[in-house]
C-alpha cells in the first residue's frame, strides 16, 4: 500500500504547484515542523484519516456485477488541518477549505466523493485559527503501468487509481475490441416467398449488403416491362428498396405490388439463397 501512504505527500507537492494557492503554505505533518509562532500564512497539513477497501465489480453486457479478480475499490478519507493567523480571522480558515477542494476536484485526476469540515477553534500554541477538514477520494486499485493523474510519483505504481484503467484513449472497451476483431460478419439465408422476414443477427448494423451470388442486380423481364431487384444496400438511416435496418439486425422482402418505377424488391423469393455481409 505504498501508493496509498504517498498520496498525502504527493498531495501537497501538487498544491504547491498550483498559482490559486500560492498563499496558502502546505505540508504533510502540522505541527511536528519548525515554523513561525504567532503564525504569519496559512498553513495546511494533508494526511490520511482513514480508508475503506471493499472488493471491485464491474456490470457485464447483460447487466450483471462481475467481480474484477486483481482489482479493489479504495475510500480514503484525507485529513486536511487548516492553520490561519489570528489577524486575518477564522473566516481565512473556510476561505482556504474552499479553494483547496475546488482545486482538487475540478483540476486533478483525483475522484472526490466528498468533503466537509467543523467548526472553527483557537489554537493556542501557534496564535492561529484551526479548522479540521476532510475529503473523500475515491480510487481502484488495479494493475497498470501509467496513470491520467496529474502526481507524477504515481507513474511508475503497480498499483493506481483507476483514472488510467478506464482512460479509453489507451485503453479500449470490450465492444471496441470486438469490433476490430470482427468488425462485420457475412451469412446467408433462404428466400421464404412473398412478404417481410426478419434476420436476426444481435447487434445493430451500420451497413449491411444483401444479393445473391452469381445472379445479376436486376432482371427486367422484356414481356412485362417489370424489373426484380436482387440486390439491396441498407444504412442505419436508410435504405434501397426490400431492405430495412433494425435494431438486431435486418429486414428483407419480396413484393409483386409495392415498388417503385415498375421495379419490384425480389430479397425474400421462395427457395432463393441470398448472401448479405453486415458491418457493426
Amino acid at each position: 500500500m505504498s501508493e496509498i501512504s504517498a498520496l498525502p505527500a504527493n498531495i501537497v507537492d501538487w498544491l504547491k504547484t498550483r498559482e490559486e494557492l500560492s498563499e496558502i503554505r502546505f505540508l504533510t505533518e502540522f505541527p511536528a515542523v519548525k515554523k513561525a509562532i504567532p503564525l504569519k500564512h496559512t498553513t495546511v497539513a494533508v494526511g490520511i484519516e482513514g480508508m475503506e477497501i471493499v472488493d471491485s465489480f464491474t456490470e457485464n453486457d447483460e447487466g450483471v456485477l462481475v467481480e474484477n479478480e486483481y482489482c479493489r475499490q479504495a475510500r480514503i478519507r484525507l485529513r486536511l488541518s487548516i492553520h490561519a493567523p489570528y489577524s486575518w480571522g477564522g473566516e481565512a480558515c473556510h476561505s482556504a477549505f474552499t479553494d483547496i477542494i475546488d482545486c482538487m476536484t475540478f483540476a486533478s485526476g483525483l475522484d472526490i466523493l466528498n468533503s466537509g469540515c467543523e467548526s472553527v477553534v483557537s489554537d493556542r500554541d501557534t496564535d492561529a485559527f484551526v479548522l479540521a477538514a476532510w475529503a473523500t477520494v475515491n480510487a481502484s486499485l488495479c494493475p497498470a503501468a501509467t496513470s491520467s493523474l496529474d502526481f507524477p510519483s504515481f507513474l511508475t505504481k503497480d498499483l493506481l487509481c483507476g483514472t488510467h484503467i478506464r482512460n479509453e484513449d489507451i485503453h479500449i472497451s470490450p465492444s471496441q475490441k470486438d469490433f476490430l476483431d470482427t468488425p462485420f460478419v457475412t451469412g446467408s439465408y433462404f428466400g421464404m416467398g412473398n412478404g417481410t422476414m426478419s434476420i436476426n443477427l444481435g447487434f445493430n448494423p451500420s451497413v449491411v449488403i444483401v444479393m445473391i451470388n452469381g445472379m445479376p442486380l436486376m432482371i427486367t423481364d422484356t414481356k412485362t416491362g417489370k424489373s426484380s431487384l436482387y440486390c439491396a444496400v441498407g444504412f442505419n438511416d436508410g435504405a434501397t428498396m426490400g431492405l430495412e435496418i433494425t435494431s438486431s439486425g435486418f429486414k428483407v422482402k419480396s413484393s409483386t405490388t409495392e415498388g417503385y418505377s415498375n421495379c419490384y424488391p425480389s430479397l425474400n423469393d421462395l427457395g432463393t439463397t441470398y448472401r448479405y455481409v453486415a458491418f457493426k
